[in-house]
Order: C-alpha cells, then sequence, then structure tokens
C-alpha cells in the first residue's frame, strides 16, 4: 500500500519504520525540518532498538521518505496514519491541537482527490473524540462525507519503549475501531501476517480501550508497591509473594473479576481488604490504592441507588440478594446494603432468591436472616412471579441460572435494572438498563 504516516515521534516512526520493512510505500510527515533531513539521509529520529536499521534499509530501497508537506503525502498515498501526540494540559485533559491541525490539512488535501482514502488515528485520544471532533473536521475540510468518500478508524497502538520494533511485531492485539466495514478493511490489511487477535469494533470502543490498558498497568504497579511497601515492614520477602501471586492465571493474572458490574461483598473480600488497611495503618503506612478499594466499592452501591432513584418507581422486584449466584451467603451482601437502604427512603420491595428461601429454613445464614435482617427476610417471596406482579422496576442482582431467560416472561410495562449484565439479548430492550452498560 501508499501509506502517509503524519508525527515523526516515537510512535510514528516506528510504524513509518516497521510499514516500510513489510514493503510499503511510505511518506512520513512532520513539520520539524531537523526530522525530515535525518529519516531522509536513512538516519533515525530517535533512540530505539532496530528502528535506525530499518530506516536506514527502507530508505536506500526507495520505500520510505519524508516530508513537511501534508498535501503531497496525501495525494500520494491511499491511507494516512496519524500518530501526533496528545500531550496532557495542566488539567489533565489530552491537548488535541496537533491531532485538529493534522485533520484540517489531511481533509484539506482530499478535497483535491478524486478517489477514496482512509484516515486512521493511530493517536491516543479519548471516547468521542473520533464522532465528535476528528470526523467532523474531516468532512468540513474535505467537503466529502465519511464512510462514504472516505474512511475513518481509529487503532491505538501498544507500543512500549525499547521493544517497539518487537511489540510492533509481536502485539497482544491488534484493535480496529471502525466507522464502517471499508473503513476497517483499510487498515486491517496492513496487519496481515502478524500472529495476534485481530479485534473489529465501533470507533468509541477503541479510543477506550488504550485507556483501560494503561490505567490497568498504573494500578498494577501501584498494587505491586503497596503490597512491598506493607511486606517489607513486616519482615517478609515482597519479591517472593508476588512471584506465588503472578502463577495464579486461573484468578489473578486472568479475566476473572475484570467484568464491569456491581460491588463485591461475601465474607472474604470486604474483611481481608479491611485487614490489610489496618495493619498498613499499625505500621504508620498509607497504601493509598489498597485504601480505597473499600470506598470504590461502596460508591458502586451508591451509583446502583442513584439510578433506582432517578427512574421514579416505588414498587421494587429484586431478583438474588445472596452476594453471588449459587451461594445463600448474605455477610456483606451488596445487595443487602441496597435493599435497606430503599427500604429507609420507603420503597416498597419484593424479594425472590431461591438459595436464601431455603437458607432461611435449614441453612448457615438461618441465624443471621432472622435477627440481623428480619425486616428483608418479610419481604421475600416464594416465586419469580410474586416478584413480576408487583414490580414496577426489577433489579437483577446476581446471576442465578433461572434468573437468565426469566425477564423474558416479565410483563411489558416492568423496568429492568441489571446489575451483573444476566444476558446481553436483553439490552436492545427500551426499558432496559445495566449499572456500567
Amino acid at each position: 500500500m501508499k501509506i502517509s504516516v503524519f508525527g515523526l515521534g516515537y510512535v510514528g516512526t516506528v510504524a513509518a519504520a516497521c510499514l516500510a520493512d513489510d514493503g510499503h510505500q511510505v511518506i512520513g510527515v512532520d513539520p520539524n525540518q531537523t526530522k525530515l533531513e535525518l529519516i531522509n539521509s536513512g538516519e533515525p529520529p530517535l533512540v530505539e532498538p532496530e528502528v535506525g536499521e530499518l530506516i536506514c534499509k527502507a530508505v536506500a530501497q526507495g520505500q520510505l521518505e519524508a516530508t513537511g508537506s501534508a498535501h503531497d503525502a496525501v495525494l500520494g498515498s491511499d491511507l494516512s496514519i496519524v500518530c501526533v501526540g496528545t500531550p496532557a494540559r495542566e488539567n489533565g485533559d489530552p491537548d488535541l491541537r496537533f491531532v485538529e491541525a493534522v485533520c484540517e490539512e489531511i481533509g484539506a488535501a482530499m478535497a483535491l482527490k478524486g478517489s477514496y482514502h482512509s484516515v486512521v488515528i493511530r493517536s491516543t485520544v479519548l471516547p468521542g473524540t473520533m464522532r465528535e471532533m476528528v470526523i467532523p473536521i474531516l468532512e468540513r475540510a474535505s467537503g466529502s462525507k465519511a464512510g462514504v468518500d472516505f474512511g475513518v478508524s481509529h487503532n491505538p497502538e501498544f507500543l512500549r519503549e525499547g521493544t517497539a520494533v518487537y511489540d510492533y511485531r509481536n502485539p497482544p492485539k491488534t484493535v480496529i475501531g471502525e466507522y464502517d466495514i471499508r473503513s476497517g478493511d483499510a487498515i486491517s490489511t496492513i496487519y496481515n501476517g502478524i500472529g495476534a487477535p485481530l479485534i473489529r469494533v465501533p470507533i468509541e470502543v477503541a479510543e477506550m480501550v488504550k485507556f483501560a490498558d494503561n490505567s490497568w498497568h498504573a494500578v498494577k504497579v501501584c498494587f505491586a508497591n503497596e503490597i512491598g511497601m506493607i511486606a517489607k515492614a513486616v519482615g517478609v520477602d515482597s519479591h517472593q509473594v508476588m512471584d506465588i501471586f503472578c502463577q495464579d492465571t486461573k484468578l489473578n493474572l486472568s479475566a476473572y473479576y475484570m467484568k464491569p458490574g456491581f460491588a463485591f461483598g461475601g465474607s472474604c473480600l470486604p474483611k481481608d481488604v479491611r485487614a490489610l488497611s489496618y495493619r498498613a495503618r499499625s505500621l504508620d503506612l498509607d497504601p493509598p490504592l489498597l485504601n480505597s478499594v473499600l470506598p470504590s466499592n461502596r460508591a458502586q452501591v451508591d451509583r446502583a441507588f442513584e439510578l433506582i432513584q432517578r427512574k421514579g418507581f416505588k414498587r421494587i422486584g429484586v431478583l438474588g440478594f445472596s452476594f453471588k449466584a449459587n451461594t445463600d451467603d448474605l455477610r456483606e451482601s451488596p445487595i443487602v446494603e441496597l435493599i435497606e437502604r430503599l427500604l429507609g427512603k420507603g420503597y416498597d420491595i419484593r424479594l425472590y432468591d431461591r438459595n436464601v428461601n431455603l437458607a432461611r429454613l435449614t441453612g448457615s445464614n438461618k441465624e443471621f436472616i432472622n435477627h440481623q435482617i428480619p425486616h428483608i427476610s418479610q419481604l421475600m417471596v416464594n416465586t419469580l412471579d410474586d416478584v413480576f406482579e408487583h414490580a414496577e422496576l426489577v433489579v437483577v442482582g446476581n446471576k442465578a441460572e433461572e434468573f437468565v431467560h426469566a425477564l423474558d416472561s416479565k410483563p411489558a410495562r416492568t423496568h429492568v435494572l441489571d446489575l451483573v449484565r444476566i444476558s446481553e439479548e436483553y439490552e436492545a430492550w427500551s426499558n432496559y438498563e445495566g449499572i456500567s452498560w
């Protein structure tokens, strides 16, 4: 392909070098004359393993050149990849002026082309930036229509400094946020032969993925450091602890616990987080991340309560209120906390949970139910129909198997607030809402 790469900083230079090495005809674009002269002489404008060799080879073979003219680059290519910086402003908001300027230049050049052109934003931008800023600028400057006259997509990068070429060749995944299928097709072809999952999604999903990735990486660093701080204070080898921690790829380093939903509860997580935070305080240590876990968890209960309040219904039904499916355990159940808050505000509630019904009669939680939450026990009903007949709003509290298709038979008037994403098929309903989707 003929590809123009806008922005010859770290990401752009690596992309240009690797694309040229793959056999594409690449034009690098940057206003910095020094960078242009370096690349056109076969020299890299930055220090990064392998990049210098790739640039030297590509320039010598005529696969790579650099220019300051956006006009020439767009007219000389079929696809433009935007890799300009989005530095943070003082308030944390990304500074998008470079993205704006480049999109204006690309749009103006596209206005002079008679053929279809694809624009790919590889710069890191917040969700909504593509539709709210990038596409309108391109359409206005070019006088043409996205998805009809030109393609547009977002292709976040997952490169680490020091191993960027390796990461380009061996990414954990390749994500393409596409405006339409043709737009996605245009960029996906450059990744042929790379052995990584190719994931094509709506533009906003691709925009959000990069921030989720980097925020999680930051959280992991802080988590390990806080564990290390506490471990050192009590004379424990923190590296040995974390080596053991990382061997658990079933729960610790896995997709488990990584689905947005309701707050955690039960007999272990709240108790142990609370205990570790207490131990840190007793040692005059301040682990901010660990200390924020329980407040963050409570905030999710607040969020569910506020969503229910905003809907304006007074007759509420709850499906499942043990802290998770297939258990009768109500200890620190966030659903119980939510129910008690609703009762305090005068809501008329009916509760159904087959496991808790059994526990009320014979289980280990019988004493807890009868002595700690008898007011809740009195609101329990025996069938799902009892809930649906009563409720204007049904709250799905856990993923018990019997709830998966239970909503199929609910009255048409009944609204649903789903805290666990019980089934994706309900998301098309106009009277359905998920807590985080």
